[in-house]
């Protein structure tokens, strides 16, 4: 049995030893679409975490019978052309809960506590302070309301944590089909008006594409907060930077973007006192990937001993 791994830099330093066990492995670091046949025509096995696998690609690699997506989304295979073709698709769900929800609050109490100028601040201008502080104005989350976009597993335990800081929680079904009891449910319309700070945690999909654009951000309360750690692509990043080239006033943390990695003259890269970035990386502690390995090599096992 042969397994190829197609885009094996996405998950960093882990162990790729133990697969050996099932068969000749292959690990490629990162694979452009031109040669993503040329890899594939011959596996038993493809792991990829972005590496798109499509109908040509399932038409000309005649061995493939498992794709093991190294990710949650799974917006990368075929998957009804590969159910036609009896192609035995999994992904890995839950390995990065923890880590997601971290980085929330990484991004939130950044642009809260306004981390990145006070580090600048104190290594350039502190050691000539006539005074012992300095005063930049920032709230606190205690008594606030922490509006949640995508109440599933991950936007749970955001609302845990931010009703431990003493938050009021409201959450807004981008379903429509959550009716969570623990926490009050919202329209949009009012979740972006009467937030102190929103997280969205959804997936991309019909619904939920550009659901935030202009209209929605300029009603968000004057100072307020939103991050984004579902995907990119809710909000629309072309009305996000109009609504700041505006000067509207609201602090914008953002974990994924409409185009991955992002484009050097995209604008918002330009409004730095305003945002806070990282590069899709709330999903990749090393627990969280040590558990993804994990959850990807019990698929492996398990299909090696179904006897397919």
């Amino acid at each position: 049995m042969k397994i190829v791994f197609l885009d094996a830099l996405t998950l960093g330093n882990v162990d790729f030893e133990r697969f050996k066990k099932f068969g000749k492995v292959e690990i490629y670091q990162t694979t452009p679409p031109e040669k993503t046949l040329k890899r594939v025509k011959d596996a038993d096995i493809v792991v990829t975490n972005k590496v798109v696998i499509d109908k040509e690609i399932m038409d000309k690699a005649e061995n493939l019978k498992f794709i093991q997506i190294a990710a949650t989304g799974m917006n990368n295979v075929d998957l009804e052309y590969a159910a036609k073709k009896g192609i035995l698709v999994k992904n890995v769900a839950g390995y990065s809960t923890k880590a997601v929800v971290q980085q929330t609050f990484a991004l939130v109490l950044g642009l809260l506590n306004k981390v990145c100028y006070f580090d600048e601040y104190t290594r350039k201008d502190y050691p000539k302070s006539e005074i012992f502080t300095h005063i930049k104005d920032w709230f606190e989350i205690a008594a606030k309301r922490w509006g949640i976009i995508g109440l599933g597993t991950i936007g749970k335990e955001v609302a845990k944590i931010a009703k431990a800081f003493g938050a009021e929680v409201v959450y807004y079904s981008t379903s429509g089909k959550n009716n969570d009891q623990t926490y009050k449910r919202v329209g949009l319309d009012e979740l972006m008006k009467t937030s102190d700070i929103i997280s969205i945690h959804a997936p991309l999909n019909e619904k939920t594409k550009n659901l935030i654009g202009y209209d929605e951000l300029m009603k968000m309360k004057d100072g307020a907060v939103i991050v984004n750690l579902g995907r990119g692509g809710i909000i629309n990043e072309k009305d996000l930077a109009k609504v700041l080239e505006n000067n509207k006033n609201i602090l914008v943390g953002l974990d994924v973007f409409e185009k991955e990695p992002v484009d050097e003259n995209n604008p918002l890269l330009k409004f730095k006192d305003k945002t806070l970035f990282s590069p899709h990386i709330a999903w990749t502690s090393i627990e969280a990937r040590n558990k993804l390995m994990d959850g990807i090599y019990k698929n492996i096992e398990e299909f090696a001993k179904s006897g397919n």
